[in-house]
């Protein structure tokens, strides 16, 4: 049975969780022991468990290699806890789960997780500002609106561009955008990318879009030092400057001298303590309680690198200011401290690496309710942070860019041609029905013909045009859409109909022609001798 890939979505982490106990329980060698002098068939012993659920989870691309046998004997406390394991005499749920030879078995059922109901969030459409946008407080809802009724110049007036014929245009200036349409366009937009990015059809349930401050993205996008590090605006929320200090100290060891620290033998041990001590009382986790759904959804990425990287800029944009730089001054010394060679040992019997995942993942992600597999969740993201911290903590320049560009059209002044400033207020769209594909290709080939032929029915017998005109306009007409053209005229003949020539009348003969008609030319007489 393969360890199925849970992909990024809502209630990630329950989805994990029954997805675990179904393997474990489905791939877990069962066999016969002994104990006190009493054979129990079909069990195991906890050192067992621990040997397989270990390699279990290091082999899953849910989890990854960097799971501890620590860690593994933390999640089988819990799943003694939760009842997915019992011990051989029935005992469950108060007993303490140890790396042992004591023993263990499956019970008859093992109840899944139920995925928890939360309320739904209100939905908070963030509507991008418009030309015609009303001021506060002059909203048109109840006002009654005459019905849009398109007849043949209105029709002609919009189609001018299309037959050939350029009206005259004016610039309409538009009322200038205000700090809180900015913040609008930069929340709606980060959003936008983010559900796109994570492929959700709605965040609505793997984030409350009340809690995202649009203020917090700007800052995080403009106020930035030269090596990208945040800046704070209000001082008292920095990093204390003794934590500063220890930090620098560590991320460029063994440089520390140059800050003048006393020197003795485990020193860098007790800076690494004071620092962690730190991180370890804060209040909240710097990737704060209410992303957390979000943050665990985009693990969900990690096979497709480049889209799990870019979906980690857009939830970091979202972060208050102080929180992403902590982070970033937090994820820098980390890394420093992983890639030095000369970095003393800070604590015996671990890695550099796997102490630092082990230190400060429950301080970057945490989940403010008991989740079962925070601690897994949690080292599986500090892991994946510190490979690829540098690019993750960047401003997504797509991003930028877009918002940007928006911004700045809707600044710039509209072109507006007449007809195209009526004041008009269309119905609100109301929900699809689907229909046949016989009657889709009908409408796709008729829906915008009738119209046109209407539109040139009434070109036909409009009384009030010249005939010089009127055939300006079906030439014009004819050279833009033949097909409907076509068809009201299939041969010269039916066209020559419409302008029928007039008779020529014959021409007068000379009237001094006519007076004298049929006279035999008479000879004079020569005036000549």
């Amino acid at each position: 049975m393969e360890h199925r890939i849970v992909g990024p979505g809502p209630y990630r982490a329950t989805k994990l969780w029954n997805e675990t106990v179904e393997h474990f329980r489905h791939t877990m060698p069962l066999r016969k022991h002994r104990c006190r002098f009493k054979s129990y068939d079909h069990c195991f012993t906890a050192t067992e468990a621990v040997d397989w659920l270990h390699e279990l989870l290091r082999c899953s691309q849910n989890f990854g290699p960097e799971v501890t046998r620590k860690q593994t004997v933390q999640l089988l406390k819990k799943f003694l806890k939760n009842h997915v394991i019992e011990d051989v005499k029935g005992k469950w749920g108060q007993e303490d789960f140890e790396d042992s030879r004591h023993l263990y078995r499956f019970p008859p059922s093992s109840p899944l997780k139920p995925y928890p109901k939360k309320l739904p969030y209100q939905k908070d459409i963030i509507k991008f500002p418009k030309w015609n946008d009303p001021l506060p407080g002059t909203s048109q809802e109840n006002i009654p609106v005459r019905p849009l009724v398109m007849n043949s110049e209105m029709w002609y007036k919009r189609h001018s561009i299309a037959i050939g014929e350029v009206p005259a245009c004016r610039l309409v200036h538009r009322r200038q955008l205000t700090e809180a349409n900015v913040e609008e366009i930069w929340k709606s937009m980060t959003l936008s990318y983010l559900q796109k990015t994570l492929g959700l059809d709605s965040l609505e349930e793997v984030l409350d879009v009340k809690h995202v401050n649009s203020r917090f993205i700007i800052h995080n996008v403009y106020s930035v030092s030269k090596q990208g590090v945040v800046i704070l605006d209000d001082k008292s929320k920095e990093l204390p400057h003794w934590v500063l200090s220890a930090m620098k100290c560590l991320a460029n060891w063994p440089n520390c001298s140059d800050l003048k620290q006393p020197m003795y033998l485990g020193f860098e041990k007790d800076v690494f303590k004071t620092i962690a001590d730190y991180y370890g009382h804060l209040k909240e986790p710097l990737l704060t309680f209410h992303l957390y759904d979000a943050f665990v959804s985009v693990l969900g990425l990690l096979q497709k690198e480049t889209v799990a990287i870019e979906a980690f800029q857009l939830c970091c944009l979202l972060l208050p200011p102080e929180n992403r730089r902590k982070l970033q001054l937090l994820m820098r010394m980390m890394t420093r401290i992983c890639l030095n060679t000369e970095m003393p040992p800070l604590c015996d019997g671990f890695g550099a690496r796997t102490l630092m995942v082990q230190t400060f993942s429950r301080c970057i992600l945490c989940s403010k309710d008991e989740v079962d597999l925070d601690e897994l969740l949690a080292a599986r993201l500090v892991t994946f942070l510190m490979d690829n911290y540098q690019e993750i903590l960047k401003v997504p320049l797509a991003l930028q860019t877009s918002i940007e560009e928006r911004v700045a059209h809707l600044r710039r002044v509209q072109i507006k041609y007449p007809g195209a400033d009526m004041d008009i207020t269309l119905s609100a769209p109301s929900f699809c029905c689907q229909i046949s594909p016989e009657e889709f290709e009908y409408q796709r080939a008729y829906g915008s013909q009738e119209p046109l032929a209407s539109l040139l029915e009434e070109v036909i017998t409009d009384a009030k045009l010249s005939t010089k005109e009127k055939k300006k306009k079906l030439k014009q007409f004819q050279k833009s859409y033949p097909e409907v053209y076509r068809e009201r005229f299939p041969t010269p003949e039916s066209e020559a109909l419409l302008f029928p020539e007039k008779s020529k009348p014959k021409p007068q003969l000379l009237t001094w022609a006519l007076k004298n008609p049929f006279q035999p030319f008479q000879r004079t007489r020569s005036f000549r001798m």
